[in-house]
């Protein structure tokens, strides 16, 4: 069975036209005829013009806003394929990773969500994410790779109808651990998610990035999926654990507002894990804690 146009590329981006022009250079070399789409995050650079100037066949959608994650849904919306390969500016999928992904997804109708292997900067150093990933406690059963409870949301390839079933990326957590609901809930609905060591992403991380406030966004977002999904005591642990962090970080404040301000809407979608789900994160939780000094928002396993 032939791959080629299987997979529509998602591309993200904010406020980074030079990087995401040398990104799309590179995607559009890859062999293979696979539909680009750009969602540009109301950028306000340039890069929308920027892109349509210099690459006319890509599809482009320009958000009047940026809408953080959730602007990858609407990306989503125009591909009419059956996998979805989400890319942001500064990765760059490797040639045959679409292919070999696309197969893998063929031959394993349960995968909802490949998490590629990610090779950092010029070196072609290998993320740490990677190692975790590969380590994962969870049990393997016959999946064509360790299995998983999380996926790198910039660097996987997705079966569409997953992405749809769980209703994509829920607005509210903006960026930053954004993947983590949706990962519970895709295998609460049955789906898997599995490390694919041979679906090769190249990141060139940007310089234009704010990191104090994704470090904020990642402690506030994972107290709010704690409480949207989590049992009332594991729910509880995660708190006073990002609390910890926060404090440590110095941070402790702003992040104790938003999380308390956001937490009515967030409680409205509560629906807890079934016990099996819930088994798996904490087999994750004691391997995270285990493994990384740095903390779990390190670990999309």
């Amino acid at each position: 069975m032939t791959v080629e146009g299987r997979a529509t590329i998602v591309v993200l981006s904010y406020n980074r036209r030079v990087q995401l022009l040398s990104t799309l250079e590179s995607l559009q070399k890859l062999p293979g005829n696979w539909p680009i789409i750009v969602v540009d995050n109301g950028s306000t650079d340039g890069t929308a013009a920027a892109v349509a100037r210099r690459f006319p066949a890509i599809m482009l959608i320009r958000a009047q806003r940026n809408l953080g994650a959730a602007a990858r849904n609407i990306g989503v919306a125009y591909a009419h394929t059956p996998y979805i390969a989400f890319s942001d500016d500064d990765t760059q999928w490797e040639p045959d990773a679409l292919e070999r992904a696309v197969d893998l997804l063929d031959r394993a109708p349960d995968v909802g969500v490949l998490s590629a292997c990610i090779h950092v900067g010029p070196t072609r150093r290998l993320d740490p994410s990677c190692q975790t990933m590969a380590q994962s406690p969870l049990a393997r059963d016959s999946l064509p790779g360790p299995q998983l409870l999380g996926f790198m949301a910039g660097a996987c390839v997705m079966r569409t109808r997953a992405f749809y079933e769980v209703g994509g990326y829920w607005p509210p957590l903006f960026i930053g651990g954004e993947e983590s609901l949706m990962a519970l809930d895709m295998v609460e609905h049955g789906w898997r998610i599995v490390y694919a060591a041979d679906v090769i992403t190249r990141h060139f991380p940007s310089s234009v990035r704010d990191t104090t406030l994704r470090e904020r966004l990642l402690i506030r977002n994972a107290i709010w999926v704690a409480w949207m999904r989590r049992p009332v005591r594991a729910a509880w642990r995660e708190t006073l654990l990002r609390i910890r962090q926060a404090h440590s970080r110095r941070i402790l404040w702003p992040i104790l507002w938003q999380a308390l301000v956001g937490m009515p809407r967030a409680l409205r979608r509560r629906k807890v894990i079934s016990p099996a789900v819930e088994k798996m994160q904490l087999l994750l939780d004691v391997a995270a804690a285990d493994l990384s000094p740095r903390g779990p928002d390190h670990h999309p396993a």
